[in-house]
């Protein structure tokens, strides 16, 4: 079980650090977005966000077996008689379990994290988009305006 339990952890440990940068890349791409809009490609965020619910769920999956085998090991631990080795078995079960809640706060934290940026960028981006129309819009009524004034001089 404590074979089984390291194989789950390093696994975990493997898919949390890509994890983390799968949503560190989300953020910096969607902040180099604002400046060209027109040069990235459309589904970029999308395929991220479908990567990210993969890997969410893949990471579930791993704390909910390795989840399983603390519980088995709290089982034999228990059901084991010998006070020195109860122990040991003690000492090991209880740091298997920091170390599942460790990578349990790690995973949550990244994951609300990725979701606040996202909920952020969907929330503000309507919001660049509309001012950087509003600019362009107004850039274009001011070239109208000009010309229009320009004629109405040469008009006088």
């Amino acid at each position: 079980l404590r074979k089984q339990a390291r194989q789950l952890e390093n696994e975990l440990d493997l898919k949390l650090v890509s994890f983390s940068k799968l949503c560190t890349s989300y953020s910096s791409s969607r902040d180099g977005r604002r400046d060209s809009s027109d040069t990235t490609p459309l589904l970029n965020g999308s395929s991220q966000d479908r990567m990210f619910e993969t890997m969410a769920v893949e990471i579930e999956q791993l704390l909910g077996k390795l989840t399983g085998i603390n519980d088995k090991m709290a089982e034999y631990t228990n059901s084991a008689g010998v006070p020195s080795l109860n122990a040991a078995l003690m000492h090991t079960l209880q740091r298997h379990r920091d170390i599942l809640q460790d990578y349990t706060h790690e995973f949550h934290k990244t994951k609300a994290n990725f979701l606040a940026i996202r909920e952020r960028e969907n929330l503000l981006g309507s919001v660049r988009k509309d001012i950087e129309s509003y600019k362009s819009g107004s850039g274009v009524n001011n070239r109208r305006t000009e010309l229009f004034l320009k004629e109405h001089e040469h008009l006088r």
